[in-house]
């Protein structure tokens, strides 16, 4: 993690990085199993993009630590695969920390706060958001909004296509462009003009991989991409870098051992995402 006191400083680490579902076992060790979540370091600034399985570990590790956290938690969407993590991320649960969780708002009139009380609460889970004994700010945004977590870190955002809505970032601090679009439905042969220009010339571009071209037409209306859209993308954006993320749970390390591999070549600079890879920017 990065040097709090170097503010110009822009650290990024894979916390989880599977989609849909959690997957544990010897097939999935390399690149972890995680569900996801994302670790940003800022400057002085901790920013958190999605809570899926892989805020656990990293709970675990903010927590040892030993020092009163500050930190922005954003959320994509909140299928359960990019929430599921929040009740089990310890710095939740330890007074002395601060924490502002922020979610984009539904028209149904239902708020951040009130989706993840619904999620967790009795009898799924023995307690709900108001036990967290850090007593967290809950924040609404709604898509194309920006907003500033502290001066100079500013967050900008995109509608996905995606079941039930889901919103991609582009998050800006002394110069850098992160952008991260991690569940999104692409139209075979139409680029996306919209991603595109959102994400022109990113320093990294973290984006939606769960299928390949070839699988992709069994799971239209799934609201995923492919890792080879992810590399046209990339290659139309003008990316530094690109994370090839959201992978298929079924997915083992020796199929993403090749993803790696061909996506290397077809797009300089692309790589499969894997749980703890930290890369400065």
């Amino acid at each position: 993690m990065s040097d709090r006191n170097d503010t110009s400083r822009v650290t990024l680490r894979f916390e989880g990085i599977r989609g849909t579902v959690a997957a544990s076992g010897i097939h999935t060790m390399r690149y972890g199993g995680n569900t996801a979540c994302v670790f940003l370091r800022c400057g002085p600034h901790t920013v958190i993009l999605d809570a899926g399985t892989g805020i656990v570990p990293l709970g675990w590790r903010m927590a040892a630590m030993g020092t009163p956290i500050d930190a922005d938690i954003i959320l994509s969407h909140f299928h359960m695969d990019h929430t599921c993590g929040m009740p089990f991320f310890a710095p939740l649960f330890n007074p002395e920390n601060r924490f502002r969780i922020w979610g984009f708002g539904h028209p149904e009139g239902e708020t951040t706060r009130s989706i993840l009380s619904n999620h967790f609460c009795p009898p799924y889970e023995p307690f709900t958001p108001a036990d967290f004994l850090s007593h967290p700010e809950f924040h609404d945004f709604h898509p194309h909004d920006t907003f500033e977590l502290h001066p100079g870190l500013m967050v900008h955002t995109l509608p996905l296509n995606h079941p039930n809505g889901a919103c991609g970032f582009r998050i800006e601090y002394a110069g850098r462009k992160i952008c991260y679009l991690s569940d999104t439905e692409h139209t075979p042969g139409a680029p996306d003009a919209r991603i595109i220009n959102f994400c022109k010339d990113a320093d990294i571009f973290i984006y939606d991989a769960m299928f390949t071209d070839a699988e992709f037409p069994n799971f239209i209306g799934w609201g995923h991409s492919t890792w080879q859209e992810a590399c046209r993308l990339a290659q139309a954006c003008g990316a530094k870098r690109t994370a090839l993320f959201h992978l298929r749970p079924a997915r083992d390390d020796d199929e993403n051992d090749l993803i790696d591999r061909l996506a290397g070549e077809a797009a300089p600079g692309t790589i499969v995402a894997r749980e703890g890879l930290e890369i400065e920017l």
